[in-house]
């Protein structure tokens, strides 16, 4: 048995995602799935929804690259407003209705992590919730933001890390939860999975 960490392999076309855990100095490559959320239903509490959601990401892209080693991380956001669960928006008018919703409204981030360890035949799943205030916005305003395109692609239809910040009037939890992968929650799985978090970054 050695002591190196396994391969860490993003599920995920997220550039968002890519980009924080290079920020953070993880090494790993980018093994997407073939399809997001496409078919599947919001059902049950939203918090094992997006578990679910990042787990069936994880294991579709182990079927389409036959991956036989490494630790697969799949994720998926969603947000949460009076019990319904928001994602990406279909099209423009999908992005300005998700946001007329949201305008002037307290709603809730989840991010859920699966990660797959091929090795050890393990998996371990957790989310994390972040609490956002999002001012009113006026439908110019709605209509300006659709127009640049940062809504499309995103759930909750906003980029926070981006323009977006601008309609945030109180954001409690994790920033990187809302841009879309939560680090300090990876670095608790990648602990209770056995692993040093140290070991998949710098080098």
């Amino acid at each position: 048995m050695t002591n190196a960490a396994p391969h860490l392999i993003l599920a995920s076309n997220s550039p968002r995602r890519r980009d924080l855990l290079r920020q953070a100095g993880y090494r790993f490559s980018v093994r997407p799935p073939p399809v997001g959320e496409s078919g599947v239903r919001p059902e049950g509490a939203p918090g094992p929804y997006v578990e679910s959601l990042a787990y069936l990401k994880a294991q579709a892209a182990i079927k389409a690259h036959g991956l036989a080693a490494g630790l697969v991380l799949g994720a998926d956001t969603a947000v949460e407003l009076d019990g319904a669960l928001l994602g990406k928006p279909a099209d423009p008018d999908d992005a300005r209705r998700i946001l007329a919703h949201l305008s002037g409204s307290e709603h809730h981030v989840l991010t859920g992590l699966a990660l797959v360890d091929l090795d050890r035949g393990r998996r371990c799943l957790a989310h994390e919730v972040t609490r956002v205030r999002m001012r009113r916005m006026t439908p110019d305003e709605i209509d300006a933001y659709v127009a640049s395109g940062e809504a499309m692609g995103k759930a909750g239809a906003y980029a926070i890390q981006e323009t977006g910040d601008r309609y945030v009037e109180e954001m409690v939890g994790s920033l990187t939860n809302v841009v879309g992968l939560p680090m300090r929650l990876l670095e608790r799985m990648l602990k209770a999975a056995g692993h040093d978090p140290r070991m998949f970054r710098g080098g």
